[in-house]
């Protein structure tokens, strides 16, 4: 089959590797209908990520199910599954209290010697414990579809800032992070019932989609001008709940300096860079809270894919481009240089 690898820094390519295969009786072999490019792909694009050379990337995709283990109860071939984007056997304790990503049995699609989801199929291990099953009439519906691959990752993302940050009926947010995870912040504060979300960002057609997704306000400054500028707009006291989408140090200092006394920050930006910007002295003194991480996506599925499907919330806007699979290697320049927000493969 086809599938993406990185052999070294900006040197993406689309190669023939061994077909996806059963090879644990809990395993499922799924067909990629829809895959997409992550902005925390890029770190391993651009060298900041170590990767092994001919290393499988990619960790969001939907798609059909092929093939099952003879262990696998919950699923057959022919279901259409979306994936979170790591995976967990569902059963152990952390995956009881709703911590998948700290699954004692889980792993993170790319790993070496696993499928990575750009590609045409992957071995998917602890099939039960890891898809969800969508509707099988979704898979002629390309809107719905697009919609539905933003579960693997940043809409369960956006909603893990979301609730890490304290978001609740009449809240003020902030969002730091005008990436597809942070427009997906903005979308999970509307859908938490924030009254007044600040959109920061400088790409206008990035804060158009976060006004889309409920922005109330757009701040196009950043550091210190923007800190000034979010407290103007707030009457000088910050922002009850305010979301961190980026991972730099700069953006970490930005959320404590926009964050209210008393409030809390929901961070989810994978963190790079040699530092975390944080002042526990100040987060001490004014108490600020902070709680977040890695997002135990599988967790959120359920509750966003009936919004999904009800049309509450639409995630789709965030792919604004649109590759094949040979097609990668320039969804990746694309995204690199910012031209693209987001690149949706189609296998």
């Amino acid at each position: 089959m086809r599938a993406t690898v990185i052999h070294a820094p900006h040197d993406i390519r689309v190669e023939e590797v061994p077909d996806a295969a059963i090879q644990r009786p809990e395993d499922a072999v799924v067909r990629v209908l829809r895959a997409c490019i992550c902005g925390s792909d890029l770190w391993a694009y651009r060298g900041e990520a170590a990767r092994k050379p001919g290393q499988r990337i990619g960790h969001e995709f939907l798609g059909i199910v092929e093939e099952t283990g003879s262990a696998v109860t919950d699923l057959r071939a022919g279901d259409l599954v979306v994936a979170p984007f790591m995976w967990s056997d569902g059963t152990c304790e952390y995956c009881a209290e709703g911590l998948f990503t700290s699954c004692e049995h889980g792993g993170f699609w790319g790993s070496v010697g696993h499928d990575g989801g750009q590609g045409e199929a992957v071995r998917v291990p602890h099939a039960d414990g890891t898809l969800v099953k969508l509707p099988a009439e979704a898979v002629s519906d390309d809107h719905l579809l697009t919609a539905l691959l933003a579960l693997s990752d940043v809409m369960g993302t956006g909603h893990h800032a979301a609730l890490g940050a304290g978001v609740r009926e009449g809240s003020t947010v902030a969002v730091v992070g005008d990436g597809a995870v942070g427009l997906c912040g903005v979308l999970a504060a509307k859908r938490l019932g924030a009254e007044r979300i600040i959109a920061l960002g400088r790409h206008t057609v990035r804060t158009d989609i976060a006004k889309l997704f409920g922005a109330t306000d757009v701040v196009a400054e950043r550091g210190e001008a923007a800190e000034a500028a979010v407290r103007e707009l707030l009457g000088g006291r910050g922002a009850h709940a305010v979301i961190e989408a980026v991972g730099t140090e700069q953006s970490m200092r930005t959320a404590v300096n926009i964050t209210r006394d008393g409030g809390a920050i929901g961070y989810v930006g994978v963190p790079h860079g040699s530092g975390t910007g944080l002042d526990l002295g100040v987060m001490f003194d004014r108490n600020i809270t902070l709680r977040g991480g890695v997002a135990p996506v599988r967790a959120y599925i359920p509750e966003l894919l009936k919004d999904v499907l009800s049309g509450v919330i639409d995630p789709a806007p965030v792919f604004d481009r649109t590759v094949s699979l040979e097609e990668v290697p320039d969804g990746y320049r694309a995204m690199d240089d910012r031209s693209a927000l987001k690149v949706m493969i189609k296998p």
